[in-house]
């Protein structure tokens, strides 16, 4: 496993490796890209957005009821940084939409969107900068909801992800608990980002707005050492001492891992990425839990920093809900921290049981 430079949920993505394993798996399904876009998209902050564009990509083919509805859609929601296509690559791809595989792209509809703020969906960086509509993942989700009506569908057969995309799902259930027969909630915790979660996420941010070069958000140039000390805050959530010492045996590859992270900075605009990670400041459906009506699995692995066991919360949340919906991975030689829920080895049996429940 390689470490990007990491956005708390580029996470899942930094986890996945297209390597020997993977291209030796079942061929990628072929994949579909389009924009649609909202003529006026009101945010809960009261502001609007005029033409606002949202990029998603979808595998497999629709299938209609006798209203004209796709009745047979998954939709899959990516971690913080990444994008729809991501979750469509590498081992993650190759292990769950194969013939025969829990999202069999040949029995269901695939829709994998980029979230507000990242990938070619409507972001920041655009243009606007600091006056891009302070949005939030409630309004994440309303726009990845006006992107299902636009589409023809009612109710999915599933609404899953990791790391944010796993807090969607959670405010996905709360806001349209009709929308959807199953949540897939992999890695994460339905409950307000508070503790270490909330600290790092908050230390990047205040790292980027303090850089002189940052200039209120209106740079011209990238204001590189902000964007420096917060890589390095948050590559710390991304695995574990143990994975990093498997990855970097000796100090050569350390340094050379250290370089590569500095080099990779400039790919990342400021205001995008502080708009990212403050995105999940009101996050919190644990007071809507009762509203869920879908069937629910939740994921995580007992070596995740970012929801770390130890806290206290993952277990306390895991006693609201009922026997079989929560599943805790144990440490082990397949474990990597964060990421570990995108590899589906782990968890395969119990989603396929979800499925066909």
């Amino acid at each position: 496993m390689k470490t990007i430079f990491p956005s708390i949920a580029a996470l899942a993505l930094a986890g996945m490796t297209i390597g020997a394993a993977a291209q030796q798996g079942p061929p990628a399904p072929m994949i579909a890209e389009a924009d649609y876009v909202v003529p006026e998209f009101r945010f809960h902050t009261g502001e609007t957005l005029a033409g606002m564009k949202i990029h998603y990509a979808t595998l497999g083919t629709p299938k209609r009821d006798a209203q004209g509805h796709i009745s047979n859609a998954i939709l899959l929601l990516h971690g913080t940084g990444g994008t729809g296509r991501g979750m469509a690559s590498g081992d993650f791809a190759s292990a769950v939409f194969g013939p025969g595989q829990v999202f069999d792209t040949t029995r269901y509809f695939i829709v994998l969107p980029d979230a507000i703020g990242h990938g070619r969906t409507a972001k920041p960086s655009d243009g606007l900068k600091v006056r891009f509509p302070k949005y939030d993942y409630r309004d994440m989700v309303d726009a990845q909801h006006a992107l299902a009506e636009h589409l023809g569908i009612q109710r999915f057969e599933l609404v899953g992800g990791q790391s944010m995309g796993c807090m969607h799902s959670w405010t996905w259930a709360t806001a349209y608990p009709e929308a959807m027969k199953r949540v897939l909630a992999l890695a994460c915790t339905p409950t307000e980002i508070a503790g270490r979660n909330r600290l790092t996420r908050k230390m990047a941010i205040e790292s980027i707005r303090n850089d002189p070069a940052y200039q209120g958000g209106n740079y011209a140039t990238p204001p590189l050492q902000g964007l420096r000390a917060a890589t390095f805050i948050l590559s710390f959530s991304n695995t574990t001492a143990a994975v990093q010492q498997r990855q970097f045996p000796t100090r050569a590859a350390a340094d050379a891992e250290v370089d590569r992270m500095l080099k990779a900075v400039p790919d990342r605009d400021a205001n995008d990425m502080i708009y990212q990670f403050d995105a999940s400041r009101d996050y919190n459906p644990e007071p809507d839990l009762a509203k869920i009506r879908a069937k629910i699995l939740w994921i995580n692995s007992a070596d995740d920093l970012v929801n770390a066991a130890d806290a206290g919360e993952v277990a306390r949340m895991a006693a609201k809900l009922a026997p079989g919906q929560f599943m805790m991975i144990p440490t082990g030689p397949e474990t990597v921290g964060h990421g570990t829920t995108m590899k589906p080895k782990l968890w395969g049996d119990r989603v396929a049981d979800l499925m066909r429940e």
